[in-house]
């Protein structure tokens, strides 16, 4: 089944590299605000894509950080998290922080909810790029605008 017209559209613009340098400066900080605002309710971008706000220390200053980003749930209540980065050519922060302090939280639909991430490989990484891709096919763009290979992360219940 055609995604909708509306769906298409962004997706197409989504794909561009104009997209990819305007929207990380302008997208997450959107999200920030309407999401403190909302005391955790709304996402913007979640109104395209299911969003989620990532609580993770950073790798280097173990600092809490906290980052809106797409995610992709997947049935049994994980959730995928795609290292895009909308197709610029390092790796997110965020992905680093997760490599170095697994154990986060989520932000999901207003409920915060204690997580621990895995980096996906080999096999179960190709299987996940594909559902990714068939979940939003702009990410197939991104991944060829960059030489590394873009981050899966599964994130699954602690406790």
């Amino acid at each position: 089944m055609a995604a909708p017209l509306g769906v298409r559209f962004v997706q197409k613009v989504s794909s561009t590299r104009a997209f990819g340098h305007v929207a990380p400066h302008v997208v997450p900080a959107l999200d920030r605000a309407v999401h403190r605002l909302t005391r955790g309710k709304v996402l913007l971008s979640a109104r395209m894509l299911p969003g989620t706000v990532l609580s993770v220390r950073g790798a280097r200053s173990g600092i809490v950080r906290r980052t809106p980003l797409a995610c992709m749930p997947e049935e049994g209540g994980t959730w995928l998290l795609i290292g895009s980065n909308f197709g610029r050519p390092g790796h997110p922060a965020w992905t680093a922080n997760l490599l170095a302090h697994p154990d986060a939280e989520i932000s999901w639909r207003g409920e915060d909810i204690a997580v621990r991430a895995r980096l996906l490989t080999a096999g179960e990484r190709a299987e996940a790029w594909a559902a990714a891709l068939r979940f939003w096919p702009p990410y197939a763009a991104y991944q060829a605008r960059v030489e590394r290979e873009i981050r899966l992360f599964r994130l699954e219940r602690r406790g």
